[in-house]
């Protein structure tokens, strides 16, 4: 379940992020999700709000054995959005983990981890323009995705790394949040054996599903219930 709650956190795989030539607007906002990881199910909530002139987002998944909270502060400055820092704090079966993220914009350019992390997860990662984290690439998807960005990338800075990969656009379809449907784009990744599909849909902040399946069996599953200003 440890690993299910990091991955249903991160949601999303990630890629080097093009400027778009208009920043989408940005607003506080709450959302609930369902989850499922391999049958097993799950509650998460997500939530934007402002922090001075930056912004925090925070993410929690849990259950009764489990639970993980993620969050990053971020600056926007037109259509990049920058992370500041993080943190990742799980627990599990009486065990707890927590790990920070520092990233040194204004010093040697360079991102490092601290706390219960692996030697070989602790960095450091050169910075790049651009760069995004895990959490804020659920909010550059939904960005990319009102700028009409058919086949959106980012580089995604997390776990000790920088990774890279890219979504394309494959329809749409019909999709429910509560008791109202939405038309959501479905965007797909594929990598190394595993398939991570996201639905984004236009007016809502955040993916209204997220799944991921390998050797064509699904493993997780997100699906938004609400969400609100």
């Amino acid at each position: 379940m440890k690993h299910a709650l990091l991955t249903a956190a991160t949601l999303l795989l990630a890629i080097l992020l093009t400027p778009l030539a208009h920043a989408t607007p940005v607003a506080p906002f709450q959302a609930e999700y369902s989850a499922r990881y391999k049958g097993i199910p799950a509650s998460a909530q997500a939530s934007l709000r402002k922090q001075g002139d930056n912004w925090m987002y925070l993410m929690t998944v849990g259950n009764a054995a489990a639970s993980m909270s993620q969050a990053t502060v971020f600056a926007i400055r037109g259509d990049l959005f920058i992370p500041l820092g993080g943190s990742d704090r799980t627990s599990y079966v009486g065990q707890q983990r927590a790990v920070t993220t520092r990233y040194g914009w204004a010093g040697d350019r360079q991102v490092r981890w601290t706390g219960d992390v692996k030697p070989s997860r602790a960095g450091p990662v050169a910075l790049q323009r651009g760069d995004i984290d895990g959490l804020l690439l659920q909010l550059a998807l939904v960005r990319d995705h009102e700028q009409g960005r058919a086949n959106p990338s980012y580089r995604v800075i997390e776990n000790g790394r920088a990774r890279s990969g890219n979504f394309r656009r494959a329809g749409t379809e019909q999709v429910t949040v509560g008791k109202k449907t939405v038309t959501a784009a479905r965007y797909v990744q594929t990598e190394r054996g595993k398939t991570t599909t996201v639905w984004v849909a236009t007016g809502t902040p955040v993916p209204v599903r997220f799944t991921q399946q390998e050797d064509g069996k699904e493993t997780i599953r997100l699906t938004l219930d609400s969400w609100r200003r």
